[in-house]
């Protein structure tokens, strides 16, 4: 048993979906692993990690639509200490999570034919982001 570990450094554009099924798959790869458990975290409050659809750019549009109608920015939040998307992006990053798992199989990820990894960007302006890898196996 084998475990590597790495912390990938993201520059957001601002809000939404930001895929980075590439380079999570690429360090996979290089660890010459063939079976195992690759963990992925978000160190984040106000983004998250979301695996979703990466064919129709629609499905990412109504995801971000639908995580704004359900927590929206609002002036009634106590907490806007950085604005008033401070709140909405911490309720949102609960909503969708920080952590995920996938299974390495046969040396590649078992993500299905349409699935994406995404880093799913809480906040209105550019961020540097960080997502920690962690892969178990043989």
């Amino acid at each position: 048993m084998r475990q590597a570990a790495q912390t990938l450094s993201l520059q957001t554009p601002g809000p939404g979906l930001h895929e980075i099924t590439r380079e999570v798959v690429a360090w996979t790869a290089a660890q010459g692993m063939t079976t195992g458990l690759l963990t992925l975290f978000c160190r984040h409050t106000s983004a998250s990690l979301t695996i979703q659809e990466n064919a129709d750019p629609d499905v990412r549009r109504d995801l971000e639509d639908w995580v704004a109608a359900v927590a929206p920015e609002s002036a009634a939040y106590r907490h806007q200490d950085e604005g008033p998307d401070d709140m909405p992006a911490h309720l949102r990053s609960v909503l969708t999570g920080v952590q995920l798992s996938v299974p390495l199989i046969g040396g590649r990820l078992a993500l299905g034919t349409w699935q994406g990894i995404y880093l799913f960007e809480h906040r209105r302006r550019p961020h540097r982001r960080e997502v920690a890898l962690h892969l178990l196996g043989d």
